[in-house]
């Protein structure tokens, strides 16, 4: 008798289950976004305005939120966070530059804070470049041509419960408001 005779038929409840997918990664959703971002004929077909940004929602991996924005000169998102999201975002077309913060903030119970010193980073993303980020990230994204539109694409997983809004005089960033998703679909 042969090995392979002592071996039963594998049944249906004994077959390992795929189960549900794992929820994207901010690694993930940067190599989503890297992808999206290369492609010419979806980056050139986001109408630009030269008042205010136009936006384009996308289907995410992995049930993630995913959006094409495109920045028209000198624009920028002000200071916020993502939620408790982590996501990532890629320059397509022109320049961004992102000013953060490498501190985690209280999500509750405050309304202003007095950074330390040191906390500041500032990142220059020409097109093809970007970054993913943790759930507790807090900064703002620029466009720096004074005549020249940006494009990037975002994507954050799980979808964007919420956004705070800050502003920062100096040292001190207050929080000013809570916006939810009705507020910017």
């Amino acid at each position: 008798m042969s090995d392979a005779s002592l071996l039963s038929p594998e049944r249906p409840s004994e077959r390992p289950s795929a189960g549900p997918a794992a929820p994207p990664s901010a690694a993930d959703l940067l190599d989503f976004v890297r992808r999206t971002a290369a492609d010419a004929e979806l980056i050139a077909s986001l109408p630009l305005d030269p008042e205010g940004r136009t936006w384009l929602r996308l289907d995410g991996p992995g049930g993630s939120e995913a959006w094409l924005i495109a920045w028209p000169p000198g624009t920028g998102t002000g200071w916020h966070d993502h939620g408790g999201s982590h996501g990532a975002f890629v320059t397509a077309a022109g320049e961004l530059n992102e000013q953060s913060l490498a501190v985690r903030l209280p999500t509750e119970g405050w309304k202003t804070l007095e950074l330390a010193e040191g906390v500041d980073r500032e990142r220059r993303l020409s097109a093809g470049l970007g970054r993913a980020f943790g759930a507790h990230h807090v900064h703002e994204v620029i466009n720096p041509s004074p005549e020249r539109h940006a494009v990037s694409v975002h994507a954050y997983y799980p979808p964007l419960p919420l956004m705070r809004r800050y502003s920062r005089t100096g040292q001190v960033l207050r929080l000013e408001q809570v916006e939810r998703p009705q507020e910017w679909e």
